[in-house]
């Protein structure tokens, strides 16, 4: 736990510092009292937006200002999940779909039924993993040559992202580049019944940009009608001994229906032709310290990221070598199930036009099962210009897949 000089520090800015800036003060406190490394997510302040506020915003309020954050102080104090207003998801779609009516409507995306011989007697676990595009760095720093500046509006944009999420309703979530966590993600989707955990970046690129909202990071939701969260890990990964600027979080989940435990977790890797090497160690990382989340592999797992990395990497063979017996969920959709995606990103930048395979959802292969794994945008979707756009707010495409258990497991998970 912070000490109070650290507490008082951090309010003590609160009248000259943006939320977002706030945030990231209090990250850094909190890396300092607890140490590099393995963090506690408990450590990481929430702000509420649940019901006390509930009457003076809508459920698309908009993005907290630091004069609100210099008269709320009860926004850095978690919220009682007890005393959250629920909101009916279908209300906040409309909502959402409000603000959109100048956007031409968002694409048809398919499921692909992907069942073999194993039977389940519970529902399906269904897990979304999505790179949404830190607002900061889609305006400030990426340079979508081909993206209208109007396209990127925050107060428009944001609700395409949670249209997606709305859309497919996943049990899981796990999302990276998340620059809107306290003010959009968190006190939405808690109120949708959600529990969610963030961990931004030691330096995020983020906070580079004027009028940032603060660090950009990784954050996983849960829906805590279906799951109990049995531990949490903030893993900061490490490369050649180093720690570097990417992060992890991994939590082990206890199914209500069935007792069945798993770990998910959600990861996003260093980006950038000539980081090869780098992202390998990375990988290298984050399959030590999942080894040992998972006693050996024990426990079933479920790993979600931007690994920045095409099949052809050694980061994406450690993965698929490693003895954790994983497999690519979305190789299943190839005709050999042994290909991956032509893409998962699609954008035109000043450098060029960019068309790669970065993003997965690695699943332990004798443990669980994938039922089903929604199709990808095609080409004519897409469009010439690319993404993002007015039709999708990410250069990132979403993976959402249903997964059950396998009744009996045989040998190593």
């Amino acid at each position: 736990m912070a000490s109070r000089w650290q507490h008082r520090i951090a309010v003590s800015m609160m009248a000259s510092c943006d939320v977002g800036r706030l945030q990231f003060v209090y990250a850094l406190l909190f890396e300092v009292s607890l140490g590099p490394g393995l963090v506690s997510s408990s450590s990481f302040p929430v702000c509420s937006m649940g019901h006390g506020t509930s009457r003076l915003y809508s459920a698309l309020a908009k993005t907290l200002n630091s004069s609100t954050a210099s008269q709320h102080p009860e926004y850095l104090v978690s919220p009682d999940p007890e005393h959250l207003e629920p909101i009916d998801p279908k209300e906040l779609l409309e909502e959402c779909r409000a603000v959109l009516h100048t956007r031409p409507p968002r694409f048809q995306r398919d499921f692909v039924d992907l069942r073999t011989d194993h039977p389940s007697s519970h529902p399906p676990i269904r897990v979304m993993q999505w790179n949404i595009l830190a607002q900061a760095l889609g305006e400030g720093k990426d340079n979508f040559v081909q993206c209208p500046v109007e396209a990127l509006k925050w107060e428009e944009r944001k609700c395409l992202i949670l249209e997606e999420i709305l859309a497919y309703q996943p049990d899981i979530l796990c999302l990276q580049e998340v620059d809107h966590y306290f003010d959009t993600f968190q006190p939405l989707l808690s109120r949708l019944g959600y529990q969610g955990t963030f961990f931004p970046k030691p330096w995020s690129p983020c906070l580079d940009v004027e009028h940032n909202n603060g660090p950009d990071g990784c954050a996983l939701f849960f829906l805590q009608n279906r799951f109990k969260l049995v531990n949490s890990a903030n893993i900061r990964l490490t490369a050649m001994t180093l720690k570097t600027n990417q992060v992890a979080i991994a939590q082990t989940l206890e199914c209500k229906e069935s007792s069945r435990q798993f770990c998910i977790a959600v990861t996003h890797l260093k980006a950038r032709t000539g980081w090869e090497r780098f992202r390998s160690a990375q990988g290298c990382d984050l399959l030590q310290n999942l080894q040992n989340i998972t006693q050996g592999a024990k426990i079933p797992l479920i790993v979600c990221g931007d690994f920045n990395a095409e099949p052809t990497e050694e980061v994406y063979k450690h993965f698929a070598s490693s003895s954790l017996n994983l497999n690519s969920a979305y190789k299943l959709l190839s005709a050999d199930g042994q290909s991956e995606p032509p893409y998962t990103t699609w954008k035109i930048r000043t450098s060029g036009e960019c068309r790669h395979t970065l993003d997965y959802i690695w699943y332990s292969k004798h443990a669980l099962s994938v039922r089903s794994a929604l199709d990808l945008l095609t080409e004519e979707q897409i469009g010439p210009n690319r993404l993002p756009s007015f039709n999708y707010p990410s250069d990132h495409l979403s993976l959402v897949c249903d997964f059950s258990f396998n009744e009996e497991p045989d040998g190593l998970l």
